[in-house]
């Protein structure tokens, strides 16, 4: 059965948005799916794990395909988990060193889920649950409640997610969280990007630029060691762009923390295909870039490298790290937070 939402066909002045049924996970918890639709581009995100299974935008023949890796059922989602394809993870997106802060004196200590590493929220993050879903103007509001000591995390949070299309189809991701208790709160979507198509195998050649200066240097177990590094001179420049090669999983420090348009926040990065065209730039009030190239893949169900994921975030480890720019969320504070993702031809 299908719910229908807001005006339009797609294109010109309003999206297009309407829900359906999509299966149920192993423990008969229905999952919905929505799709939004707006200036020829179509994106689909599901209730489980605030995921977006895909978009789909025109390359340079005008052809609609698919940029971004998603999986054709629930089930998929279940047997994969690890990779947290297309999913909003928190409430800690990356990694936490020691899994453990200590925050106005007490020590909070997570669930280890990397080693001695909390990563991504733990076992049962965001990405694991359920949301509650409602049609709002452009898009769809997702929403759940984190309880107190879930994970570790002191303060029950109220906690959303917003997906519209702008005008030219844009898709933009916006978060919002309240708390009862001080915490700490850093989520991300974890969307991988592939110009050339989700099933066009390797993203690697695809040429990268990120206004970045700065990167965070990282220890063996990928927790940065408090260090601003500057990018000149090594592989982590991309600030002219260049081909994408394998090999990567780093926090970028990016250039203004952020800023610029108060609806989508400044440059962060664009990502461009040379076969199809296509352009992906992105837009964030975030202060860093997670850039991972998902060497890890081993072809169930993406072969190495299939997809780029580009992360808009804190810093990792930023609770253990008061130089960095803080994440922690108090009762009486709002926390807000926005990506765009707009995509072009050239």
């Amino acid at each position: 059965m299908s719910t229908g939402a807001g005006t339009g066909t797609g294109t010109g002045s309003s999206t297009a948005a309407y829900a359906e049924d999509f299966g149920a996970l192993a423990d008969g918890s229905p999952v919905r799916r929505w799709t939004l639709e707006r200036d020829g581009v179509r994106v689909r995100v599901l209730t489980y794990g605030a995921i977006v299974q895909s978009v789909e935008v025109p390359g340079r023949d005008g052809v609609r395909g698919a940029v971004a890796l998603g999986l054709p059922e629930v089930a998929g989602y279940e047997e994969f988990p690890a990779p947290y394809f297309g999913a909003v993870v928190g409430r800690y997106a990356n990694r936490i060193g020691g899994a453990s802060f200590v925050l106005d004196g007490r020590t909070h200590r997570l669930t280890p889920n990397e080693g001695r590493v909390h990563l991504h929220g733990g076992l049962r993050g965001f990405d694991k649950r359920v949301w509650e879903a409602e049609a709002v103007p452009g898009g769809v509001r997702m929403s759940l409640v984190a309880e107190d000591g879930e994970e570790g995390y002191p303060g029950r949070l109220d906690f959303s997610v917003t997906y519209t299309l702008e005008p030219g189809g844009a898709l933009r991701i916006g978060y919002r969280a309240v708390t009862d208790a001080p915490t700490v709160l850093n989520p991300t979507s974890h969307l991988y990007w592939n110009l050339a198509g989700a099933l066009s195998g390797s993203a690697l050649g695809q040429e990268l630029r990120i206004a970045a200066g700065h990167f965070t240097p990282v220890d063996a177990d990928a927790v940065p060691t408090g260090e601003l590094a500057p990018v000149a001179g090594t592989r982590f420049d991309f600030r002219r762009g260049r081909a994408v090669e394998a090999g990567y999983d780093q926090n970028f420090v990016l250039d203004g923390d952020g800023g610029g348009d108060g609806n989508a926040g400044g440059f962060a990065a664009e990502l461009y295909d040379p076969g199809t065209g296509r352009v992906l730039t992105v837009r964030t009030t975030e202060p860093g870039l997670q850039l991972y190239t998902a060497d890890h893949f081993d072809g169930r169900p993406f072969v190495p490298c299939a997809g780029i994921a580009l992360e808009t975030q804190h810093f990792p480890d930023s609770p253990n790290r008061p130089e960095f720019p803080s994440t922690v969320l108090r009762p009486g504070e709002e926390f807000t937070s926005r990506t765009e993702y707009a995509f072009s031809v050239r």
